[in-house]
């Protein structure tokens, strides 16, 4: 996986695998909704989904690491993920995590290279490392929050709007998402509003006035500065990229 420098579409449909899933970032961050949950992997931390359960990437920013899936069969009957029924997240310390990195660099070169003798005993060995007891989920308004924001069907919001929904304090929903997720409920929205801003550019004509909008943004001028901060583009320039 390596989405740096990489267009993100706005809206990513949900899926399924008939495998275990799994998502272990090196470097930047993926926001993944699995299974109505959303999970923020950092660096050094994995998600593990089980077979069957929807799920869909909602942000990510310069990401790398690894994503790709395992059936549980390569599991003995007596290893707990094998019969894994919920999202599993989980973070590494520094050594630990350097570590994770090598020996999934290792897996895929053995997958690469057919050596399935080697893939069963790094598989085995890199589930080893995950404890199940160590699901690290956000707080319950904070999940509440992402599911809010990347709704799709509802025009960004304000921190007002949000923290109403939920039922408490602005202060307190801000302390709790910068807490959790490292970034400001303000971050989050404009994060929403520039994706849908990417929807529209490309596949619509409408003005970039409109566009502004469109995601909760009355002044084009400051729309203009903030989706150049965001992209290193105007969205004029954006468009006639994505457009040819």
């Amino acid at each position: 996986m390596d989405t740096s420098g990489y267009i993100q579409p706005s809206e990513a449909p949900a899926a399924r695998l008939p495998l275990i899933g799994f998502i272990y970032v090196t470097y930047g961050e993926v926001l993944v909704d699995a299974d109505g949950v959303p999970f923020l992997c950092q660096p050094g931390q994995i998600l593990l989904i089980p077979q069957q359960s929807p799920f869909a990437i909602r942000f990510y920013r310069n990401a790398v690491g690894y994503t790709g899936g395992f059936a549980p069969y390569f599991l003995s009957d007596t290893k707990p993920l094998r019969f894994l029924s919920e999202p599993l997240h989980q973070g590494f310390w520094f050594d630990e995590g350097v570590f994770m990195g090598e020996l999934f660099n290792m897996l895929e070169n053995s997958f690469e290279k057919g050596d399935r003798v080697f893939l069963e005993k790094g598989l085995d060995l890199l589930l080893s490392r995950i404890k199940p007891a160590q699901e690290a989920a956000f707080p319950a308004a904070v999940s509440q929050f992402l599911e809010l924001v990347f709704n799709s069907g509802h025009m960004p919001g304000t921190i007002a709007y949000y923290a109403s929904e939920i039922g408490i304090s602005e202060n307190y929903l801000s302390r709790l998402v910068k807490k959790s997720t490292g970034r400001s409920v303000g971050a989050w929205i404009d994060i929403v509003r520039i994706q849908r801003a990417k929807r529209l550019l490309t596949e619509t004509r409408e003005p970039v006035i409109d566009i502004a909008a469109a995601v909760g943004i009355e002044d084009q001028s400051y729309f203009s500065r903030l989706f150049k901060k965001e992209t290193g583009l105007t969205p004029s320039s954006f468009r006639k990229k994505m457009q040819g």
